[in-house]
């Protein structure tokens, strides 16, 4: 792949192979490397879900008890689910932030709850 900003390397500091950036992938997979480099870029998008995770829910795992960690994970599964969905339909931008962001933007937005005519209104701020 070659590199798009070479003003990105800090001065004093040269590159190996100035003109390309290569990626290895050592594998003992019988797949040829156009099978498995896809596989390979799955695999990295797999870690920024476990990332993500850790990030939030996964953090306070291990428990002691085996069923409260797999209650806890699944739960940590659908709240990531639901997150990324949420992201995907509040904006394009959302739709490619990381949890986090979703969670700061969309979902910690304080509300003053008023009650009248036998229902709940949620008071929003306006920006």
């Amino acid at each position: 792949m070659k590199r798009l900003n070479p003003k990105s390397v800090p001065q004093g500091q040269a590159e190996l192979f100035g003109v390309w950036r290569h990626h290895v992938i050592f594998t003992d997979s019988p797949f040829v490397l156009a099978q498995a480099e896809p596989m390979h870029r799955e695999h990295s998008q797999v870690e920024q879900v476990f990332a993500d995770l850790e990030d939030s829910a996964l953090a306070h795992l291990p428990s002691g008890k085996f069923t409260a960690n797999a209650a806890w994970l699944t739960l940590a599964a659908t709240a990531y689910n639901l997150t990324r969905a949420a992201g995907h339909l509040a904006s394009v931008f959302h739709a490619r932030a990381r949890t986090g962001t979703i969670r700061r933007h969309l979902i910690h937005i304080p509300a003053r709850i008023a009650a009248g005519a036998r229902r709940l209104t949620l008071h929003l701020p306006q920006h």
